[in-house]
């Protein structure tokens, strides 16, 4: 008998929301949706929820609060507008949250999730980034399920016996490489914001492509395979694997190396977590390991991507490394797509910041937004030096 699964979706107009509701949508009697959310795109909140019918729907920019209410007149979803609203779309009784607000922005509404016990999907890498300790106590202490949603993670999940975690040997996580992996480094110092947001296998936002142009984004996954999986830095590989088949790998220590395979669809580790620990049928193509020839791997260039290495150097000198780690990758991120900075001014930007400061491992989330907010201010000085 399938069991009926209230769900909630926080960033629902993303990609990664985008993914959810087509699988939702396709059983949507055993998956009713108790709220969504969105940043700024109030239009297509307004149709996804007219087509969905959560029970609430929140918008974070306050701004667009009368355009939602007017926008959902003649439903009976209940609009509201604020990070608070946001929060409370995380809190309401839905058993699964798939928490997917980019960056900083989603770690309140994600903590909120955490602390109701409910199964967290967990697309916002910036929230174990940020806050790891702060989260996976959070989790133990109510009774919370973290279910990794990135494909990297979600692979390592499938594969990854936790019971038995003193015979992992190490985990690889699997790099595409992105769009610059072959340029020479004086082309790559003229990229161009749509140049870095062609990702060569999959589609993603503005901002995680960039990530993956860097490998920013392959560093902030070995800091959160380090708190999903509570296995040290020095155990955490990276390697490049432009075909984006196999999506991460777990070596155990009699030798045997367990990997998850697929097409690079996030419908399908979404679909994982959405019925996990079932499995349901997803519309992605299947993968054909005749048709796609060989599989290749290569070692990540530091030199040519160092914002690896600087992710790295954030896990193992600790305290509030992390938080300011990703701080100042969102402000410099920001700066590259707006203009301001060059391509390889990101791992600049993100290095003289984490030089700059220091402070302890946050305790709070009051702590994790003092920290993040000083970084900020830091990053922002430094996208004009």
């Amino acid at each position: 008998m399938e069991v009926i699964r209230r769900v909630s979706v926080l960033g629902a107009t993303g990609s990664v929301g985008a993914s959810t509701l087509d699988l939702i949508g396709r059983d949507p009697e055993r998956f009713p949706i108790e709220a969504m959310t969105a940043g700024r795109n109030v239009e297509r909140l307004i149709e996804l929820a007219r087509r969905h019918r959560p029970r609430f729907a929140a918008i974070a920019d306050p701004r667009r609060y009368a355009a939602l209410k007017e926008g959902l007149a003649g439903t009976d979803i209940e609009a509201g507008a604020g990070e608070a609203a946001v929060v409370e779309a995380a809190a309401r009784p839905a058993g699964w949250v798939m928490a997917a607000i980019v960056g900083a922005a989603g770690l309140a509404a994600t903590l909120a999730a955490i602390r109701r016990g409910a199964l967290v999907a967990l697309a916002n890498k910036e929230s174990l980034v940020c806050a790891g300790a702060l989260m996976t106590a959070e989790a133990g202490r109510h009774g919370a399920k973290l279910l990794p949603v990135d494909s990297e993670h979600n692979a390592i999940f499938q594969v990854f016996e936790d019971g038995r975690r003193d015979s992992v040997e190490k985990l690889v996580l699997t790099a595409s490489g992105g769009p610059f992996r072959t340029w020479p480094m004086e082309r790559m110092a003229r990229a161009t914001p749509a140049e870095a947001i062609r990702h060569p296998t999959w589609s993603m936002g503005a901002k995680i492509s960039v990530d993956s142009a860097t490998l920013m984004n392959k560093g902030l996954e070995v800091i959160e395979a380090h708190h999903l999986f509570a296995i040290p830095e020095s155990r955490i590989e990276v390697v490049v694997h432009p075909q984006s088949v196999v999506h991460s790998l777990v070596a155990y220590r009699d030798g045997s190396v367990l990997a998850q395979l697929g097409t690079p669809d996030m419908r399908v580790p979404i679909s994982y977590a959405l019925a996990w620990p079932e499995r349901i049928e997803t519309p992605a193509a299947r993968l054909d390991l005749t048709s796609v020839g060989q599989l290749t791997f290569e070692a990540p260039d530091f030199d040519r991507f160092p914002a690896l290495a600087l992710a790295r150097r954030a896990l193992q000198s600790g305290g509030a490394a992390p938080t300011i780690l990703n701080a100042a990758n969102e402000v410099a991120v920001d700066g590259f797509l707006g203009g301001r900075v060059g391509f390889l001014d990101i791992a600049r930007v993100v290095e003289g910041t984490l030089s700059a400061l220091v402070g302890p491992v946050p305790a709070s989330i009051e702590d994790v937004r003092a920290i993040d907010a000083e970084a900020r201010i830091r990053a922002g000085a430094r996208l004009a030096a």
